[in-house]
Parts: structure tokens; sequence; C-alpha cells
């Protein structure tokens, strides 16, 4: 099953191609309710790149999830569309109920105005055998808190990451 966001930000899409490449974005739009503790020596990187990484989760902190591998792809398109595929998922704990992951984070610009904002859209299918439309409606309600979230983050990211998308925006 598919859960899915189409929001428009407040920001250039350089800033939101780096945002989405940003452990400390990522571990922002998860919580309070979850939190992702690096399991990698070293920690989180400053940015993802076409790399593995696993994290443990914890809801609201305290109570296991599980295990995740963040496992990302990035693809551009002749549109100019660029897409971060994370094609992990979950390894260990309740998350492995999860059986199927692939989540994509796009970034174009907004046509009303290109250099200013950016169409978003966020997707993840998932499946948990016969336990899917349970897992769909906790990750369903969770993007909905996590949409919340990007739209108020966003407007600081041009300012956050505007050094590192003049280098290269399309990683």
């Amino acid at each position: 099953m598919r859960v899915r966001l189409d929001l428009l930000l407040d920001c250039p899409p350089d800033a939101a191609w780096e945002a989405v490449h940003s452990p400390a974005v990522f571990r922002a739009v998860s919580g309070p309710f979850t939190k992702a503790e690096s399991l990698e020596p070293g920690g989180f990187p400053e940015r993802w790149a076409d790399t593995e990484h696993r994290v443990r989760l914890r809801l609201l902190g305290l109570l296991p999830m599980g295990t995740q591998l963040i496992q990302l792809r990035d693809e551009v398109r002749s549109d100019g569309t660029r897409i971060v595929h994370d094609e992990g998922g979950p390894l260990g704990g309740a998350m492995s109920v999860v059986t199927s992951w692939h989540h994509r984070m796009a970034t174009s610009p907004d046509p009303s105005a290109p250099d200013a904002r950016t169409r978003f859209r966020d997707a993840l299918d998932v499946g948990a055998g016969v336990l899917t439309p349970l897992a769909w409606l906790g990750f369903w309600v969770f993007w909905q808190l996590r949409a919340q979230k990007l739209r108020r983050l966003a407007p600081g990211w041009a300012a956050q990451f505007g050094s590192r998308s003049a280098r290269g925006g399309a990683a």
C-alpha cells in the first residue's frame, strides 16, 4: 500500500534537495514521536550519499521499534525532477513486520515560483502481509505529522543549505 504526500514547500528546489540528504532533517521530521540513533561507527554523516546507514528507532525516545537500514540512491529525470529512493527498510524488532519498503522523495521547482518554492512529493510503498492495512495506517498518521514539520522547517532551508546547494544541487 502507498502513503503519499504532495506539498508545496517555501524554499528553493536546491535547498529542498539538500534537506532530503540531511540526517539532521531526517531526525527533525521524525521527532519527537520517533527518535533515530545511528548504529554506524562515527554516527550520522553530515550528508546522506548513495550509501547504507543503519539506525535504531524508538517511539517517543523510549519504546524500542527496531532497526532500519537507510539505503539511498539518487535519480535525476530529464524534466529536472530529482528523486531520492530509500530502498532499505526494517531489519529487526517490531518494525520487521514490514516485509517490503520503497520510500521516494521527489523535488522539482514550483512552476509559479521556480526559484522560491518546491513541489515535494513523498511516497512510501509498504507491505506487511496481513498486517499491511495496520502498518499503512500507522505510516499514514506519521506522514501527516511529517508533512507539518516539513512545511514548518522548509523556509529555513535556503539559509541552512545555501552553500551546499550552490555547489552541486543534483547529487
